[in-house]
């Protein structure tokens, strides 16, 4: 049985996670939402304003009603630089597939894999998750090497499973981890 605590803030060494406001469009906007280069993969195109990153934040931060919502801004040196969620959840499965996005500047410096490892901790011993996933498009490996650090293992490839805003077809490779093999690693 999951116990569903919803967004609480967390710490890293370098970063707090924590529920964005509307307040943080601004930064949302300039430092990765708006970035071609960071939305290539991703289910969303980039932002066309400011004014749609604020929209779409009014949303989630009334989603942060629902005990079972999951969605972190990642604050680095002060900075809103990226986001980190659950994008799929299953109560029966108890099980959570994360997806995570960070501004160009801040890629190659360990800051998404503290920040999964940090969420996956959370989901696993305040939630109680039995299993935790993450996929990525395999012509990013840059969010394969996230998971692995991470302690995930590759489960297998799907091909063509997803069609970029492009219409290019991409294979999709998929992670997981259950609850003993994390407890085994955190040992």
């Amino acid at each position: 049985m999951l116990t569903h605590k919803g967004t609480q803030e967390l710490k890293t060494k370098r970063l707090i996670l924590r529920r964005f406001t509307p307040e943080d469009a601004k930064e949302m906007y300039n430092n990765w939402a708006k970035d071609e280069r960071v939305c290539k993969f991703l289910t969303w195109d980039p932002h066309e304003s400011e004014e749609a990153t604020k929209n779409l934040l009014n949303i989630w931060c009334k989603d942060y009603e629902k005990p079972d919502w999951y969605q972190w801004a990642i604050v680095y040196d002060g900075k809103v630089i990226g986001s980190i969620a659950v994008v799929e959840f299953s109560e029966k499965s108890e099980s959570a597939e994360l997806g995570y996005c960070i501004g160009y500047d801040y890629w190659g410096k360990g800051i998404m894999s503290e920040s999964a490892q940090a969420v996956i901790d959370f989901l696993f011993s305040e939630v109680g998750l039995n299993r935790i996933t993450i996929c990525h498009a395999v012509k990013n490996p840059a969010s394969g090497k996230v998971a692995q650090k991470c302690g995930l293992t590759l489960e297998g490839i799907h091909k063509e499973e997803f069609k970029s805003r492009f219409g290019e077809y991409l294979d999709m490779a998929h992670y997981g981890i259950v609850r003993k093999d994390y407890e085994k690693i955190k040992k």
